[in-house]
């Protein structure tokens, strides 16, 4: 009995060595992959807060002109105004919010880049090589043709857009346009244009990346001028103007972007040159 028990505790003694191992070793693959974890979440809000510090300091610069800012947004709708007339504020603290959230809105949009540059140096340590070549270009050429689209809201859309209501206002009725709402309005179709004038880089990118090609994509030119009509419907206010001048310039930029993806494919590229002075 008693030699049978020993092997028996000798046995139950290696489970208990390997189990006790089997332990260590789980626990520290649990601290080496919480330590990159905390890293990350630590870079992460160091990024956010330096991203919230200079929108703070840009809203701060941008304050003391809260005023000029609006009387500047409101250009286009007060060179149609009929004399006499002015722009109103339908609640008590309006007159004092929407300038403010006008200079939050503008500083937001001055430091793009500054954010933009901020979010590439938080995922760049994870990108190969030909990945961050990439995303400066892409960087670069996205953040203009953002600020492109709100220009071309501003200088081109408010005004046609403004005239054509006044044109169509019934006999009678006096255009007495609410800050607030002329706000939203400006800021929606702000938005829109800007995010409509990327699509010569998604097009471009779809094509040199091999997702597909210039003939597919001439081939789905009518969907997609159903498309930018959707896209217009969806991202501008619900007046039929605005949506025809958002879809024209979107199906304008399909085939910019069309023309402008000169290559096939962009990945693979060097790789395909390398095999072929190998062979």
């Amino acid at each position: 009995m008693s030699g049978q028990d020993q092997p028996r505790g000798e046995g139950n003694n290696a489970d208990a060595e390997q189990n006790a191992e089997r332990a260590a070793k789980a626990g520290e693959y649990a601290a080496t992959m919480e330590q990159p974890l905390l890293s990350h979440l630590k870079e992460l809000r160091s990024r956010l807060l330096k991203i919230t510090g200079v929108v703070l300091i840009a809203f701060l610069a941008l304050y003391p002109f809260r005023d000029n800012l609006y009387s500047l947004i409101a250009g286009p709708l007060q060179e149609i105004l009929p004399e006499g007339t002015s722009m109103i504020a339908i609640k008590v603290a309006s007159p004092f919010l929407i300038p403010m959230k006008l200079a939050l809105v503008a500083a937001v949009v001055i430091t793009i880049p500054y954010i933009l540059y901020q979010i590439w140096a938080f995922v760049a340590p994870g990108l190969y090589r030909r990945e961050r070549r990439l995303v400066w270009p892409l960087l670069i050429s996205s953040t203009s043709l953002f600020y492109l689209g709100g220009a071309f809201a501003f200088f081109v859309v408010f005004p046609i857009a403004f005239r054509f209501f006044a044109f169509v206002s019934p006999e009678g009725v006096q255009m007495m346009t609410d800050i607030g709402e002329y706000l939203s309005f400006v800021l929606t179709l702000f938005f829109a244009f800007g995010v409509a004038f990327q699509v010569p880089i998604a097009t471009i990118l779809l094509v040199r990346t091999g997702v597909t090609t210039r003939e597919d994509l001439a081939a789905k030119r009518p969907y997609v001028i159903v498309g930018a009509f959707v896209l217009g419907m969806l991202l501008t206010p619900p007046d039929v103007l605005s949506q025809v001048l958002l879809a024209i310039p979107v199906w304008l930029l399909y085939e910019i972007g069309i023309l402008l993806a000169g290559r096939p494919r962009l990945v693979g590229d060097k790789d395909s040159k390398q095999a072929a002075r190998g062979s």
